[in-house]
C-alpha cells in the first residue's frame, strides 16, 4: 500500500509541475518545492530524533538528492515548458527499465539476454514515439526528458541500495536535508531574477510537487521499498505512465494522440519482461 500511494503521487507530479510553472519559472518552482520538502523532512527527522547517517552513507545520499532532489524536477520543468504531460509521461516511462539498467551496472549483476532484448525494445519504442510526435526530429523538451531518466535512475538506484542499510524514509529526509543550503540560495537567486504571477492553479501546483510527490511520495516509496523489495515496488511503478496520461486528460484537459497510450502499454510490456527476466 505504502509503494502504491508513491506511484500515485508520482503519477501527479507532471500535471502539478505544469499548474505550478503558471506560477512559478522553472528555476524558482524546483528550488521551492526542494526546499519547502526539505523543511517537512526536517521536522520529522527532528521529532523522530534520527541521528545523522554513517559518514561512508553521504556520497550516497547526495546522488539520491542531485538525481531526486535536484537533477528530475528541473529536468523535467524545463521540459514540460514545451512538452505537453502525455509525451513526457510516455518518455518517463522507460524510467523503471532505466532504473533497472543502472542497478545492474552498480551491483555487478549480469541481467539475461531476455532482459536485454526487452531493454532495447523499450528504448526503440520509446524512441519512435518522441521522434514520430515531432515530426521526424527530437523536440525541444527531449533532450531535459531523457536526462531526467539517467539521474533519476541514479537516485532510485543508490536510493534502494542505502534503503537496505537504513530505514527506507530516512534516505529521502536526509538526501532532502543535504539539499537545503543549496535549495534556500537557488530560491532566493531564482525568485528575484525570475517573475512570479500566483494564482490559485499555481499555488496548488507548487504545494503538491513540495508536500505530495517531493517528500510524502518519496516517503512512502522508500518505506515501501524497504518492506517489500525493489523488484516488486518496481512491478507497482508500472502503472505510473498510464496513470499521467489519465491526470493529463482529467486535470489539464489534454487531447491524447492515438500514439500516446499505445506507446504507453507498450512500453510497460517491455518494462514488466525486464522485472520477470531472470539474472
Amino acid at each position: 500500500m505504502l509503494a502504491g500511494l508513491g506511484v500515485v503521487a508520482f503519477s501527479l507530479t507532471f500535471p502539478s509541475t505544469v499548474w505550478g510553472l503558471e506560477s512559478f519559472g522553472p528555476w524558482s518552482l524546483v528550488a521551492v518545492r526542494s526546499t519547502l520538502a526539505a523543511l517537512v523532512a526536517g521536522v520529522f527527522l527532528l521529532v523522530g530524533r534520527v541521528p545523522l547517517p554513517e559518514r561512508r552513507h553521504w556520497a550516497g545520499l547526495a546522488v539520491v538528492g542531485g538525481g531526486v532532489v535536484v537533477g528530475f524536477p528541473l529536468l523535467t520543468s524545463l521540459a514540460l515548458q514545451t512538452s505537453t504531460t502525455s509525451h513526457a509521461a510516455v518518455v518517463v516511462g522507460l524510467l523503471p527499465l532505466t532504473t533497472a539498467a543502472f542497478a545492474a551496472l552498480r551491483t555487478g549483476r549480469r541481467p539475461s539476454r531476455t532482459f536485454w532484448i526487452a531493454a532495447v525494445s523499450g528504448a526503440v519504442v520509446v524512441l519512435g514515439f518522441t521522434l514520430g510526435e515531432s515530426g521526424g526530429s527530437l523536440s525541444t523538451g527531449d533532450p531535459y526528458l531523457f536526462g531526467a531518466l539517467l539521474v533519476c535512475a541514479a537516485g532510485y538506484t543508490e536510493g534502494g541500495r542505502l534503503a537496505g542499510l537504513m530505514p527506507g524514509w530516512q534516505v529521502i529526509g536526509w538526501a532532502l536535508i543535504l539539499c537545503l543550503p543549496l535549495m534556500l540560495a537557488a530560491s532566493a537567486v531564482a525568485l528575484s531574477l525570475e517573475p512570479v504571477h500566483l494564482n490559485a492553479r499555481g499555488v496548488v501546483g507548487l504545494l503538491w510537487v513540495a508536500l505530495g510527490s517531493t517528500f510524502f511520495g518519496l516517503y512512502v516509496w522508500y518505506r515501501g521499498m524497504a518492506a517489500i523489495g525493489i523488484p516488486k515496488a518496481s512491478q507497482l511503478q508500472l502503472a505510473q505512465p498510464l496513470l499521467t496520461l489519465v491526470w493529463s486528460v482529467t486535470l489539464l484537459g489534454e487531447t491524447l494522440s492515438p500514439a500516446a497510450p499505445v506507446a504507453a502499454v507498450a512500453v510497460l510490456v517491455c518494462i514488466a519482461v525486464t522485472q520477470r527476466s531472470k539474472s
